[in-house]
């Protein structure tokens, strides 16, 4: 009947068949990941799990801990801005105010990976409940740059720092 409205044939036909659901087809690149050598892979520590919700985030991770915690991992086309602008967009997240580069370069920390090396930051906020972020940018030999952050309550952020940085270091192009 006329209920049926514009939406119920969808002009684009069985060739335009809606794709699966995002995270369903787990070998589908999210733009602007190139396939093959333009992708990142990484090991999951014990007992961690991974998820692809689609939209800018190219993956979360969840640590085998209980709490307030939260690991993105999102992959950008370039210099995506520049570690600085970053870092202290990051900051501001939690409270913190910007930095110059000169003290910037002194929170650095560089963790080796197969991808390159890993600049790796650790914020922690002021106040009685204290917010800890842990943020690693990795500038790709494709060009892409691709940030890891994992942030949460302090003490839960702490429990899986070694995991984090072990996860860093496991880092490698898809080949």
């Amino acid at each position: 009947g006329p209920m049926a409205g514009p939406m119920a044939g969808q002009p684009s036909g069985p060739m335009g068949a809606p794709s699966a659901p995002p995270g369903m087809e787990g070998n589908v690149p999210k733009p602007p990941v190139a396939a093959g050598a333009g992708s990142v892979k990484w090991t999951l520590p014990k007992g961690w799990s991974e998820a692809h919700p689609g939209g800018m985030r190219y993956a979360t991770l969840t640590p085998a801990v209980q709490g307030k915690v939260d690991v993105s991992v999102v992959v950008l086309a370039g210099a995506a801005g520049g570690e600085l602008s970053n870092a202290n967009r990051w900051r501001g997240q939690i409270g913190l105010g910007p930095v110059d580069e000169p003290t910037l370069a002194t929170m650095r920390k560089q963790v080796q990976s197969k991808a390159g090396a890993v600049s790796v930051y650790d914020f922690t906020s002021e106040g009685t409940v204290k917010s800890r972020m842990l943020a690693a940018v990795l500038s790709a030999s494709d060009g892409n740059t691709w940030f890891f952050k994992m942030v949460g309550d302090d003490k839960v952020v702490a429990q899986s720092q070694k995991e984090f940085i072990k996860l860093l270091e496991t880092l490698q192009l898809g080949q």
